[in-house]
């Protein structure tokens, strides 16, 4: 990964809201509807070109496809591994509600403003897939999509002119029901093992591997009866796992992503990074991306003063937010980013968002307009905050 040498180097977590054309297409593949195939692909190629172009437009240096592929950051994975089938609930599927947890620690606090939220639920259009259950060998099938992915992003870059490119790939930790293997072990070793091949490919293109694993700290909220220590030990284990599907892979060329999802709502039951850091920077990655901006996250800038930053560890704050849909100042950001560059030192951050803008096709919480005005006031605060810290 190319550090901030001369100037703050910016980048995005990877999901950007899906353009109409593909969106369309998406959900008619979801309902079941007969689609081209051909065409598909076709659109893909000049939607990605266009999502890459308007990053380097914006000032991103570190670009990716804006995940224009894949239904959602996880969901995308039903296409791509064998040994899992589509399980319809009993009555169909339920109105999605994103990362609201129902029940939840937040929701039980703020009750009355999250049942507003799902009166007028912002996920009620996402594209739909029935949960998935693993009934037989997990293995790696996606090779042309994630081939396919590559290609893209990498025609882009070089049309682009871009500097460098990621591709986003899910947690090598199933949320899946088990119904084939012998443990829950067994389980989550098949899957890592599975995912690690579309590492591999990611790595072998000469792009970066980003791991999005925002469970690790999320799942706080919906374990009510935790205790921290507890979900400290359970976190733990989680880290043994992710670092058996990275063994040998390049750390220098792995960003590792964890938030607390797209909730627009109170969070007064968000862990801190301070509660966790210790265990995240054990993780097999070269950089860490995780929030910062919004108002439950922002003075953990203070966090390097603090604890020590493994050497060689690049840190990712997030410095525009996806939890609302003002748009950020440039001075504001450049404030943010000099904040951190002071305490983790310049050649130790680059700056990003929170966590992507649609990790789930469809979610209409932050449309395209305000996505993009976001990234293009990062990359002029970035800007900004160059000039300031190298004068």
């Amino acid at each position: 990964m190319k550090r901030s040498i001369d100037r703050i180097r910016t980048t995005h977590t990877g999901s950007m809201p899906r353009p109409k054309e593909i969106f369309d297409i998406m959900q008619a593949r979801a309902a079941g509807s007969r689609v081209d195939s051909k065409a598909f692909e076709a659109a893909l190629t000049v939607n990605v070109a266009e999502i890459v172009r308007k990053q380097v437009q914006a000032g991103i240096d570190a670009v990716n496809d804006g995940e224009c592929s894949k239904v959602s950051f996880n969901n995308y994975v039903a296409e791509r591994l064998a040994g899992f089938e589509g399980r319809v609930p009993p009555g169909g599927l339920a109105a999605p509600t994103g990362p609201i947890g129902i029940g939840g620690r937040d929701f039980l606090q703020f009750r009355d403003y999250y049942e507003g939220v799902l009166q007028h639920n912002p996920f009620a259009n996402v594209i739909r897939i029935p949960p998935q259950v693993c009934v037989g060998p997990v293995s790696y099938v996606g090779q042309a999509q994630v081939a396919r992915d590559i290609d893209n992003l990498k025609r882009a870059m070089a049309a682009a002119g871009a500097e460098e490119g990621f591709l986003p790939a899910l947690s090598p930790i199933p949320s899946m029901r088990n119904e084939h293997y012998a443990t829950e072990e067994e389980f989550f070793l098949a899957f890592g093992e599975a995912l690690r091949e579309e590492y591999q490919a990611i790595l072998d293109a000469g792009l970066l591997l980003q791991v999005d694993d925002p469970r690790m700290v999320s799942s706080w909220d919906s374990m009510n009866e935790a205790t921290l220590p507890d979900y400290r030990a359970w976190m733990e284990r989680r880290v043994a796992l992710i670092n058996h599907a990275l063994r040998g892979l390049p750390a220098e060329r792995i960003r590792y992503h964890t938030c607390y999802g797209v909730n627009f709502g109170p969070r007064l039951s968000d862990l801190q990074l301070e509660d966790v850091a210790d265990i995240l920077f054990r993780i097999h990655a070269g950089a860490f991306s995780f929030e910062a901006a919004n108002p439950r996250h922002e003075h953990e800038w203070r966090l390097p003063q603090r604890i020590r930053i493994p050497d060689g560890k690049l840190l990712i704050p997030g410095i525009v937010t996806h939890s609302n849909v003002m748009v950020e100042h440039p001075e504001v950001i450049a404030e943010r980013i000099e904040r951190w560059a002071r305490a983790a030192g310049r050649e130790n951050i680059l700056v990003g968002n929170d966590c992507g803008f649609q990790s789930t096709a469809g979610n209409t919480e932050i449309p395209i307009t305000v996505a993009w005005a976001k990234l293009a006031a990062l990359g002029e605060g970035a800007r900004i905050a160059s000039r300031r810290l190298w004068s």
